[in-house]
């Protein structure tokens, strides 16, 4: 066969394009139910935070990785020492913030004093009380010293709430994030979508993606048209169920389900008048079909709880038995209560179809034994004043993401205002505890105490049900903390 030289060069072109097509992507778009607040997460109690900047632009001492364990991440390893009350760590070597700055233990003292503040507006302030002094020994070793000896600590510092900050950045952190991790932030077009890139002097292992955006589409309907025209490369929180079994049917997508740490509740102001007494409390669990729940708004993604505790820990017990849907007795406890066909609550719900689907069954089954409410849809930003920082509601329905936190029972002035002693104590004594088999027992009371007292509605355990090409590798199945991990994401030929 003879080729003249124009065909030779259309022939080598055509090989060029071909390669370059079937070269594997280096950005991906990720959908995103709600936008995040700001970007700041030991400034804001919203997950959507996290989902962007965990792992990806901000980093702590440790980690989570996708299965739930602890790793190493700024710092490399670590003693313990004092009988437990004191940890010094030593920290990785030629880390850099993403505007040059070098990163120190100077910075590790900053950020958790920070954290710990009278000032601090750290949503878990709570995770750094048990921190007496944090204490430099040079540029590369920092120690912190614990007023009791505390197991939780290195699980603690893996929060988002705990990453951390330059302190000539910190106050930007809100809008313009500067950390250490192997992305650095791009562009925030407020109501669309934030982008991110690959930081080219991350310290450590560098990521295969180029660019990453978060698209933020709130709209299930949305969320549908936005995969199927291909304008989105994935949701790994897909906020419509219902399209679950079309989409995995769909050969361009997979399906993957796995487990949250989103304890979804019908919060409730036990400090509100008409919620003091237990025995309402107690009757409007009793006034709740779970299994309606997840079948009417997740249709069937979900797991029963009874407590604010995980189905998949070790430590998790079954007492969807102390709230078993039974209406006669609901009606009997407001009765005995007094309030019998006289009781009116608010029920404000935020954006996520969870809580907006889930608020109007629960309205239709309290209304069956005679109690009344006001629905009231908010936006996330005026969930966040109104109910989250004001405390001012009845009741409230809400996913919480955040791993192992039945500790925020212990706060008496988190927003649904629960003071109980004794179960007070007993989380003081679970943080002093190391013995793995004392602490399985008193994760265990602690869970019976809160289902017990009916502090809140327990509905049900979010599902993680994402979507994603079928190209596309490292997302995380399940979600052992509020993040969108894009360390080991990349795409396939």
């Amino acid at each position: 066969m003879i080729i003249d030289k124009r065909s030779f060069t259309a022939l080598l072109l055509a090989a060029a394009f071909s390669g370059s097509a079937l070269a594997a992507k280096t950005d991906i778009t990720l959908g995103m139910a709600l936008e995040p607040p700001n970007l700041d997460p030991t400034g804001g109690a919203a997950a959507a935070i996290d989902e962007v900047v965990y792992a990806n632009i901000f980093e702590g001492l440790t980690r989570f990785k996708a299965d739930g364990s602890v790793h190493p991440a700024l710092a490399s390893e670590w003693s313990i020492e004092n009988e437990g009350k004191r940890y010094v760590f030593t920290l990785q070597s030629g880390v850099k913030f993403h505007d040059g700055a070098d990163f120190t233990a100077d910075d590790v003292k900053f950020s958790i004093e920070r954290a710990k503040a009278d000032d601090s507006t750290n949503a878990q302030k709570g995770l750094f009380e048990n921190i007496t002094s944090v204490e430099v020994i040079d540029d590369a070793t920092v120690a912190i010293d614990l007023e009791t000896p505390d197991g939780n600590l290195l699980f603690n510092l893996a929060w988002g709430d705990a990453i951390i900050l330059d302190s000539e950045s910190a106050d930007n952190a809100a809008t313009a994030p500067i950390g250490t991790g192997p992305f650095t932030f791009s562009n925030w077009v407020q109501g669309d979508r934030i982008e991110i890139e690959k930081n080219p002097d991350y310290w450590g292992e560098a990521v295969a993606l180029e660019k990453a955006t978060f698209k933020f589409i709130s709209d299930p309907t949305a969320a549908f048209a936005s995969l199927m025209a291909g304008d989105v490369d994935a949701f790994p929180n897909y906020p419509a169920p219902e399209n679950l079994v079309q989409l995995e049917a769909d050969p361009r997508f997979k399906v993957v389900v796995g487990t949250t740490e989103g304890e979804t509740i019908l919060s409730m102001n036990n400090k509100s008048e008409a919620l003091a007494d237990v025995r309402v409390r107690q009757a409007i669990a009793h006034a709740i079909d779970r299994q309606a729940i997840v079948d009417g708004a997740m249709f069937g993604y979900g797991t029963p709880i009874g407590s604010h505790f995980a189905p998949h820990h070790p430590s998790y017990i079954d007492l969807t038995g102390n709230s078993t849907f039974d209406q006669d007795k609901a009606r009997a406890l407001l009765k005995e209560a007094g309030v019998e066909g006289d009781i009116s609550l608010s029920l404000k719900l935020p954006p996520p179809a969870y809580a907006r689907r889930g608020g109007e069954i629960i309205a239709a089954q309290l209304r069956e034994v005679g109690i009344e409410t006001t629905i009231e849809n908010v936006e996330w930003a005026q969930w966040l004043e109104q109910v989250f920082k004001g405390k001012d509601f009845d009741l409230t329905i809400v996913s919480h993401t955040e791993p192992l936190d039945i500790g925020i029972y212990a706060r008496d002035d988190y927003y649904f205002q629960y003071n109980n002693p004794n179960f007070n104590e007993l989380m003081a004594a679970f943080s002093k505890e190391i013995d793995i088999e004392q602490r399985d027992i008193m994760l265990k009371q602690a869970q019976t105490i809160i289902s017990e007292d009916y502090v809140n509605g327990f509905l049900f355990q979010l599902a993680k049900t994402g979507v994603a090409n079928t190209k596309i590798n490292g997302l995380w199945e399940n979600q052992p903390t509020q993040a969108n991990d894009l360390t080991g994401v990349s795409w396939s030929d």
